[in-house]
């Protein structure tokens, strides 16, 4: 009698601990439904503001293929978008690295309605213009317009990086240079004659933000998606970047023109497309591109 107790009790305590485990097996497979389905929104979310991007971009394509002569101002728009979008390509998919990224779609987005706003304006005021002078002063007339535009474009980014409290850069350029044993620096759009990367931009005046001894990130990414120089990795809330080099410079409260290299020692460099990004800590402040032939 005692034996069938005992062999009921082991039943039940074998019965519970299958219900248990059946418990736990499908929690576990909950758990990892829902990580799978948080990993393929983010990149579907990614994939979202990708194909935002590529839309602004197919929109200043077909406004630079209206004009005759290029606008500069789209043009330079057009390859901060591109550069965005290579930098999104490689970058990790998680919230955060979106929300910077949404955030800075945003502001090119309002910067696109400003610049395609003027582009019609020049667009109308050139045809009328063509109709009533001469060819001379309307090359003068177009000279002038752009001009003004770019200072109202220029006035509108230092406004931009007034109001925020970290240090953001102007003017940012890429190119290949030639080093003479004499020291001087020649300019260059070979690859194969490339010794070095000269990386030049414009710390902008930001009266929010302390003078003393700063720092920017340069990060030089080759045709094949390669970072260059030193490639070493630092992190910031747990964000991890690549970078070439580190820009240092004292801080006086002032626009301060800055120049870095970036050196290829091992191999030539390649043909092709080169994207540069500056980042001050984890925030990417300006990119710019350039094609060595």
């Amino acid at each position: 009698m005692e034996g069938n107790k005992g062999n009921t009790g082991l039943k039940v305590a074998l019965g519970i601990a299958f219900a248990l485990f059946l418990g736990l097996g499908f929690y576990t497979m909950n758990l990892m439904n829902e990580s799978k389905q948080t990993k393929n929104d983010l990149m579907a979310e990614k994939q979202l503001v990708m194909n935002d991007l590529d839309a602004m971009a197919k929109q200043y394509d077909e406004a630079i293929g209206e004009n005759k002569t290029a606008n500069k101002n789209l043009v330079d728009a057009r390859e901060r978008i591109q550069g965005l979008i290579d930098s999104l390509k490689i970058s990790e998919t998680n919230v955060r690295s979106l929300w910077r990224y949404k955030k800075k779609y945003l502001s090119l987005q309002k910067e696109m309605d400003v610049l395609l706003a003027q582009n019609d304006s020049l667009r109308v005021e050139n045809s009328y213009l063509a109709s009533s002078l001469d060819s001379t002063r309307v090359r003068l007339e177009e000279r002038t317009m752009f001009t003004d535009s770019l200072l109202v474009q220029n006035t509108a980014l230092a406004e931009v990086v007034e109001n925020a409290a970290i240090l953001g850069t102007v003017g940012l350029k890429g190119f290949g240079v030639i080093e003479r044993t004499s020291g001087k620096l020649i300019p260059t759009e070979r690859a194969g004659r490339t010794d070095k990367i000269r990386v030049c931009f414009t710390v902008a005046k930001n009266n929010l933000v302390q003078a003393g001894d700063q720092e920017l990130y340069i990060q030089v990414i080759d045709p094949q998606n390669n970072i260059l120089g030193l490639n070493e990795q630092v992190q910031f809330d747990g964000q991890t970047l690549n970078y070439s080099t580190i820009s240092k410079f004292n801080y006086e409260n002032a626009n301060l023109n800055v120049c870095e290299f970036v050196v290829k020692a091992d191999e030539d460099f390649e043909k092709g497309r080169y994207v540069v990004n500056i980042y001050n800590e984890k925030d990417l402040v300006s990119t710019s591109e350039f094609t060595l032939k």
